[in-house]
């Protein structure tokens, strides 16, 4: 008996065989994408149950309900992810952004220093004297854009 006449003989058991892999895929490799498609095959499986129909309409079904499950992905993966604690963190200079602060040494030629809690920041903006009131316009990585205060 070869693999395909053996595969063609397990009937609708095809579907949850399919799902158990695809499931411990997500477990191995989890990103939450094959538990939907396992979603998909076991949905076929069980309707296979009860309706005899062709491989081709079953892969087409599968096709349609692995294609359905990415809206579905989407809006439960949006519903978990939620509200962050701490939005910036690990992207601590986007959080400066908008916020007010003193510059430690003067802007010279497009660049300069500000101190922020214990941290010394590079800032690139017009040249302007130590001490003067710089508003943080954007971050770009480590640099941070600087607007003058008037």
């Amino acid at each position: 008996m070869d693999l395909w006449s053996w595969m063609v003989s397990l009937g609708h058991w095809n579907w949850f065989i399919a799902a158990a892999v695809l499931f411990l895929l997500e477990i191995v490799a989890p990103g939450s994408f094959m538990m939907w498609l396992g979603l998909a095959a076991i949905l076929v499986g069980a309707i296979s149950l009860g309706v005899d129909w062709s491989w081709q309409a079953q892969i087409i079904a599968f096709a349609v309900f692995a294609v359905a499950a990415i809206p579905a992905w989407r809006r439960f993966a949006r519903q978990v992810e939620g509200a962050q604690e701490q939005p910036f963190l690990n992207r601590r200079a986007e959080g400066y952004v908008g916020r007010t602060f003193t510059l430690d040494k003067p802007i010279v030629d497009g660049f300069g220093t500000i101190r922020i809690d214990d941290s010394v920041w590079r800032v690139s903006g017009p040249d302007c004297p130590a001490g003067s009131r710089v508003k943080i316009a954007r971050a770009d990585g480590v640099n941070l854009m600087v607007e003058t205060m008037a």
